[in-house]
């Protein structure tokens, strides 16, 4: 088994910005208490592909409802790696919980982003059944896998990351 990754929490300080930004300000110390027990990505077992990550907070998302969340998570990888983020598999399939984006996809230049490659996830509950999907604290909510990737011939991209969704087209 290939070894290219490793998971590192964000800063207090990135967190904090990322924290206020999805929930408005709020007292550091509380953010402190909840920055202290973000637990990084893992998996459940020896043949599990995907890397399981923890929500930071409790919350519940009734049928429509979306929240935006920063995991504190930041991940180093060796180049021609991505990291491809999914929900977790139950959730979609007991709530139809979606990712805004479909996949997220974490590339190994977003590390060193000035945002320290804070990793956000966007959840939508999509029930077509009125369930209220709830979220403990600590509980997963999104997993990640890793994938190499190859590029074309002709590929000439020589531009350097710096920023977060959407940073690479302007």
């Amino acid at each position: 088994m290939k070894r290219i990754a490793q998971f590192h929490k964000v800063s207090f300080e990135q967190f904090y910005e990322g924290w206020t930004d999805c929930f408005g300000t709020s007292f550091e110390e509380e953010v402190r208490r909840v920055y202290e027990f973000i637990e990084l990505p893992k998996r459940a077992t020896k043949g599990s592909a995907g890397y399981d990550f923890f929500s930071p907070l409790s919350f519940k998302l009734k049928p429509g409802e979306t929240i935006k969340i920063p995991t504190g998570i930041r991940v180093w990888m060796e180049d021609n790696w991505v990291l491809k983020c999914y929900p977790r598999s139950g959730l979609g399939f007991k709530y139809r919980l979606q990712l805004n984006n479909t996949v997220g996809i974490i590339d190994s230049d977003y590390y060193d982003s000035d945002n320290e490659g804070h990793i956000f996830v966007k959840l939508t509950n999509d029930s077509n059944e009125g369930k209220v999907v709830s979220i403990d604290a600590g509980m997963g909510m999104m997993q990640g896998i890793f994938v190499e990737y190859g590029i074309t011939l002709d590929d000439e991209a020589d531009a350097v990351r710096n920023g977060g969704f959407g940073s690479t087209t302007q």
